[in-house]
Formats: C-alpha cells, sequence, structure tokens
C-alpha cells in the first residue's frame, strides 16, 4: 500500500504546462487501424500447402524493422519451409499446431503458446490436420528481407511422426 500513495500524488500533481496533450516520440500520433479495415488475403500457393489466409500484413517505417501479420490456417495447411534473418515470433491465438526446424522433431503447440524461431533456421508451421490454427507472426526486416522461401513441406515431412501431447 505504501507504494500506491506516491503514485496517486504524482497522478494528482498539477501539470508544469497547460498543455496536457502526451508527448509521443516518433514523426507523429499513435496509428489505429480497425478490425474492420483491414485486409485478408489468400496464403500465396507458392508458399502455403492448403488454405492460408494472412489479415492486417503490415510493415513498419524505419528505424523499426518489425514486420508481422495474423495467419489463419484451415486443417492440413501449412506454410512452406522457410527461414527468418532475424527469427521470428508467433503468438497463437486460437487452434492447435505443429512446427518442425530442419533436422529436428515436430512439436505441437497450443492456442496461448509463444513460439520463438531463432534467425536463420529453416522450418515450417501450420495446422494439424484435423484442428485450425491461428497465429501473429512477427520478425524483422534485415536489408529488406525479412523471410526466405524454400521447397514445399512434403505430406510424407507433414505426417511423419506425429507428435502426441
Amino acid at each position: 500500500m505504501s507504494f500506491i500513495l506516491p503514485i496517486l500524488a504524482i497522478m494528482a500533481a498539477p501539470q508544469s504546462s497547460t498543455d496536457r496533450t502526451p508527448k509521443l516520440k516518433g514523426n507523429g500520433p499513435m496509428e489505429i487501424t480497425r478490425k474492420e479495415e483491414l485486409e485478408t488475403v489468400q496464403g500465396p500457393a507458392e508458399y502455403f500447402t492448403g488454405k492460408a489466409t494472412i489479415t492486417g500484413q503490415f510493415k513498419r517505417d524505419e528505424p523499426s524493422r518489425l514486420t508481422g501479420a495474423i495467419v489463419h490456417f484451415e486443417p492440413g495447411a501449412r506454410t512452406a519451409w522457410h527461414s527468418h534473418p532475424v527469427g521470428q515470433t508467433l503468438i497463437v491465438t486460437e487452434g492447435v499446431g505443429w512446427t518442425q526446424v530442419a533436422g529436428g522433431p515436430k512439436i505441437e503447440f497450443h492456442a496461448g503458446d509463444v513460439l520463438w524461431c531463432p534467425a536463420d533456421k529453416k522450418h515450417w508451421h501450420g495446422a494439424t490436420p484435423h484442428e485450425g490454427m491461428t497465429h501473429i507472426a512477427l520478425q524483422e526486416m534485415l536489408d529488406g528481407t525479412n523471410v526466405t522461401w524454400m521447397e514445399h513441406v512434403t505430406d510424407a515431412e507433414y505426417l511423419a511422426d506425429i507428435p502426441h501431447d
């Protein structure tokens, strides 16, 4: 309780200026893209097997290097093998999926899990054969590139060594 009183005192202290507009670093105001404004596109067959949709794809202006999107995979859908020059974070919001780093075991993940794939690791991710999956994908650009796409994950690779939790 003793830490609350100093915080309340700071919040109640008068501002030194009559302008109470928050000062934000950067060149402009906060940007909000409303859900109904987000564009959804089909995941290109060149990079996905099965039905995947990509919503709200974004790239931030420099000096930020952040890019991202919300990706939904129908059951059985998956990415091709790929890598990211600065790594990738996946925040799983719905369903169950699989992921695999080349040469490693296939791993199952669930809604609420957060995955990290290190820089330049060849990997894939997608839904299981019987349940869809949605994740928020976040990765950074390096020298203008955020992903290097490779060959498709074959059905034999996808269905091999099915993980059991």
